[in-house]
Order: structure tokens, then C-alpha cells, then sequence
């Protein structure tokens, strides 16, 4: 049991890293642009790198009604949460979203109890600390100028929590397909479903699809980080402590802070480093209970 939750951990906190590089590059590039080429981009760029994977690889034979259902629901879910993290980048910067986006182990660890998975009060401190972290993270930016806000702070916080919600969400769910069928398929079905839901919001709104010139290889690069990071999260729900990915996966906002202060020479203020200390300290107690 000890091995299955480090290797959960190990999943998302993978998965962490690679969303860091991920919410990086949408950061850049959203800012000003329309986000509908961006968005289709990204999903339909995953699809193409999963699907091979998932026809040659996956275990077809597994997939029973109740699991594609599950998984169809999935990919809806992560449509929702994927556009509300970019239109949340696109209005604000990344000290300010990206931690809210990534307070969703609260919820996921709810999901788990509701699931009836034991949940012991250590685990529930070392999120506490996490969630704790990302909220001083979050509250230090309340002075902030005007600069680099496409719309007031509320505006884009609300699409963060929009955004934390559908990953919550997406992570339970794409687990729960995974538990129920079989992973790869899973992916790939909710993978699907998300760039469709997409294809048909552009076509309501007759929205041109194609990228800016250049920027056609970083979307595609985006696409690849997104299915990889969800993949790994979502593999974790043939583990028995599935919920230890979602949660150690929510580093990738304080990462993504990190990044961009280092990258995009976002200012970062010493309080805001104290909360990326506690975040950090959150997941090494979260790996460590029941050592």
C-alpha cells in the first residue's frame, strides 16, 4: 500500500511539472489572443498523440457502457476546466490564477470520501497547508497595479475557481472511467469529447480556428505536455490511493508562479514566496503520512 501512494505521488507530481511548462507557455500566448484557435489547438494536438497510443495499446475490450459514459462525462468536464484555465490566463497574471487553479485537493479529497476511501486527519492538514500556501499566494497579490490585468482581479479569479472545480472534477471522474474500463481508452474518449465540445462551441459562434503564423509548433507542444500531465493523473486510478495524484498534480500552480517569475520576470512578492515554501511543505507531509 505504501509503494501504490508514493507512485501515486509520483504520478502527479510528474504530471505537476509538465502542466507548470504547460500553463507557462498559455500564459504567454493567450494574452490578447482569441482563445478558441488557441484552445482546439492544444486539445486536438492531444488527441493526436494519445490516439495512436490508446488504439494500438489500450484495453478496448474493457470499455463497458457505464465506463464510456463515465469517460464521456469526463472529457465535458475537462473542456470546462481547460477553457476557464486559459481564459483565467488570458486576463490576469500567473501569481494571481494559477494558485487558485490549483486549490482543488480540498475537493478531490471530498470526492475520495465520498467515494469511501479513508482519509486520516494527517492528510487532511497536509492539504490544509497546501490550500494555505496557495491562499497567501493569492491574498499577497491583492495589491497589485493594473498592469498585466485584461479585466478586474474577480473577474479572473472566478474564472480560476471555475477552472479548479472542472479539475476536480475531471481528475475524480477520469479515474473513476479508468477504475470502471480500462485508462487509455478512457483518455481517449474524454479527450475527444473535450475537443468536440470545442469544435462545436467555434462552429455556434463561426470562429476561425487556425493559429497565429508561429505558433502553430508551441500549440502543438502544449497539446502533448496537457495529454501527457492528464494521462499520468488519470493512469493513477488503477492505483489504490488514486486521489494522492490529484492532489500532489495542484504543485503545478506554484510551479507555474515560479516559472513565471523566473521566465517572464512576473513579480513575486517575499510573501508570495512564503506561501510557495508552505505548498511545498503540504506535499512532502502528504507523502510522508503513514511512512
Amino acid at each position: 500500500m505504501k509503494g501504490n501512494k508514493m507512485l501515486a505521488l509520483g504520478f502527479g507530481l510528474t504530471a505537476a511539472l509538465i502542466w507548470a511548462l504547460h500553463d507557462l507557455l498559455a500564459r504567454k500566448l493567450t494574452q490578447g489572443a482569441t482563445l478558441l484557435p488557441i484552445i482546439a489547438m492544444v486539445f486536438g494536438a492531444g488527441c493526436m498523440v494519445l490516439t495512436p497510443v490508446a488504439l494500438m495499446l489500450g484495453d478496448w475490450s474493457a470499455m463497458t457502457g457505464p465506463a464510456i459514459g463515465v469517460a464521456l462525462v469526463y472529457g465535458l468536464a475537462y473542456a470546462i476546466a481547460g477553457g476557464a484555465l486559459y481564459r483565467a490566463f488570458s486576463l490576469a497574471p500567473v501569481r494571481l490564477v494559477s494558485p487558485v487553479i490549483g486549490a482543488y485537493p480540498m475537493l478531490s479529497l471530498g470526492i475520495a470520501v465520498a467515494q469511501g476511501q479513508p482519509v486520516s486527519l494527517g492528510d487532511w492538514l497536509a492539504v490544509a497547508a497546501i490550500v494555505a500556501g496557495i491562499a497567501i499566494v493569492a491574498r499577497a497579490a491583492q495589491g497589485d497595479g493594473p498592469e498585466g490585468y485584461a479585466a478586474p482581479p474577480a473577474v479572473a479569479l472566478g474564472w480560476a475557481a471555475l477552472s479548479a472545480v472542472g479539475f476536480a472534477a475531471t481528475f475524480a471522474l477520469g479515474q473513476e472511467a479508468t477504475r470502471q474500463g480500462a485508462e487509455l481508452p478512457a483518455m481517449l474518449i474524454g479527450r475527444l469529447t473535450a475537443f468536440a465540445a470545442v469544435l462545436m462551441l467555434a462552429l455556434a459562434q463561426r470562429a476561425r480556428l487556425a493559429p497565429k503564423q508561429g505558433q502553430g509548433w508551441l500549440l502543438a507542444l502544449m497539446g502533448a505536455f496537457d495529454a501527457l500531465a492528464l494521462g499520468l493523473v488519470t493512469a493513477a486510478g488503477q492505483l489504490p490511493r488514486a486521489e494522492y495524484a490529484s492532489v500532489a498534480a495542484s504543485l503545478f500552480g506554484v510551479l507555474t508562479v515560479v516559472l513565471a517569475a523566473w521566465v517572464l520576470r512576473e513579480r513575486v512578492r517575499p510573501l508570495q514566496w512564503l506561501g510557495v515554501a508552505t505548498v511545498f511543505s503540504g506535499i512532502a507531509a502528504l507523502g510522508l503520512q503513514g511512512l
